[in-house]
């Protein structure tokens, strides 16, 4: 590994007289050089691994600056997709490739003529859309600050037949008012966006705001975030100031593997999406490593990792909105070794709702988790210092109102733990709704799980 003292080209250094390093020019910004047939390719299979599309459902393409638009095929096992499957529809209407285009390409081709901002298009029916889309009704994104900012309003076509001129009017109608998600009346979802990795985000961060909006309704009311909540994560958008850190210890290279699987296998589980989520991990008292604003956490590599330290982010990264408060609670806790904040559909559903997680229904959810506090999403604005002070390691799990989960641990592997198990306790709950009353566990077992187990009092 080259040694991180070593300026990137581009980059001019100044000192001030305490030797901080202060970066006065912009980093180069790297050229997407993947071909528009491999960006689909891969697309669809997360996108049908995660089942949010069927075998025969669902098409994306992208416009290429040449004017050609590159679509997904039609009748092609989607589960099974080759690069050389793709089909390109050049300017003048020839068709190249081993297939026939989408039957949906018209309601593509209308979108990009309608918004010429909009580059890559998805289109497929993953379960919790489809279930807004037949009922008539489109998912609130006032739901998560995060949701809002990345989805905004959602539009909402009516009923045309698949693959007709009808239909792709009365979508492109809906996007030429500015909206970028348009629901499909008994149909899915249309996504549309400058780039194939916004329109995955925003696509994905839709059914996820469904996803949670369908299991908060069996608990009950579903609670939205006013105009101060949807601001909250704002208030916290000013940059770290930037240093230029030594050679990384064998400890920060081996925390930065294991965070960025961690990430990655939360990804994996459903744990968190991939526009939601922070993790850290203490490297001394003053530093710890923390995932990046604006990554992929399905693709997280160890190196896009920020290092933060004293209040500084390494050069030339940005690091998590939540660094200022994974920094307070490591500073006022000792013993905290790793912090996740995350997004489990379950627990997030509890998160948007009035109902409490009850953990005294399973014996590992009370070992694991203790009682679980709900937090008002006013804590991502509050001052840092007094949040971590509210906090305990004794009571290591919270939910923040309409946000998700936040976990402290004594190691990645334990904040990771009960994070799963802080799902499964959820979704145990949610699904027993349909079953009838839950058996809480008495004050005497209580006693004996806290005694056999040497758990601390509140």
């Amino acid at each position: 590994m080259k040694s991180r003292t070593k300026v990137s080209l581009g980059i001019r250094i100044s000192l001030n007289l305490v030797g901080t390093a202060m970066i006065n020019a912009t980093m180069i910004t790297h050229r997407d050089t993947t071909h528009p047939a491999d960006v689909l390719k891969s697309a669809m299979e997360r996108i049908y691994s995660y089942r949010m599309t069927t075998t025969s459902g669902g098409n994306l393409s992208i416009l290429d600056d040449g004017g050609s638009v590159w679509i997904t095929p039609a009748r092609v096992d989607k589960g099974g997709l080759k690069r050389e499957d793709i089909v390109e529809i050049r300017r003048d209407g020839e068709i190249r490739g081993l297939h026939k285009p989408s039957s949906e390409y018209p309601f593509h081709h209308g979108i990009y003529k309608a918004r010429p901002d909009i580059k890559a298009i998805i289109h497929a029916h993953p379960v919790a859309l489809v279930a807004f889309s037949i009922c008539g009704r489109r998912p609130d994104t006032r739901l998560f600050p995060k949701a809002w900012e990345t989805c905004g309003v959602v539009g909402f076509a009516p009923y045309a037949l698949p693959g007709s001129e009808a239909l792709g009017e009365s979508i492109a109608r809906e996007f030429a008012k500015g909206v970028s998600c348009v629901m499909l009346e008994n149909h899915g979802v249309v996504v549309g966006a400058p780039t194939f990795r916004e329109a995955f985000m925003k696509f994905e961060t839709l059914e996820f705001t469904a996803k949670t909006i369908l299991k908060a309704s069996v608990l009950g009311e579903v609670r939205y975030t006013g105009d101060a909540g949807l601001s909250a994560e704002k208030q916290l958008a000013a940059p770290l100031e930037e240093f230029i850190p030594g050679e990384a210890s064998a400890k920060e290279r081996a925390l930065r593997r294991e965070l960025s699987d961690f990430v990655m296998r939360g990804y994996r589980q459903r744990l968190l999406i991939s526009t939601e989520g922070s993790f850290s991990a203490r490297v001394s008292d003053a530093s710890f490593v923390i995932t990046p604003r604006g990554c992929d956490r399905a693709q997280l590599t160890p190196e896009e990792l920020v290092l933060v330290e004293n209040g500084r982010a390494e050069h030339g990264k940005k690091a998590s909105f939540a660094s200022r408060l994974h920094e307070k609670i490591y500073a006022e806790h000792s013993s905290v070794q790793a912090i996740v904040n995350a997004t489990p559909v379950n627990a997030t559903a509890f998160a948007v709702s009035a109902e409490q997680l009850d953990t005294r229904t399973i014996p590992e959810s009370y070992v694991f988790l203790r009682e679980v506090e709900k937090l008002p999403i006013s804590v991502l604005s509050e001052d840092s210092a007094a949040v971590a002070q509210r906090l305990s390691p004794n009571f290591p799990v919270y939910l923040i109102e309409n946000d998700g989960a936040m976990v402290l641990g004594s190691s990645l592997l334990d904040a990771f733990d009960r994070l799963e198990v802080l799902e499964s306790t959820a979704e145990a709950l949610i699904n027993s709704k349909s079953l009838g009353s839950v058996r809480v566990m008495g004050d005497e077992v209580i006693r004996e799980l806290e005694v056999a187990f040497h758990l601390p009092l509140r």
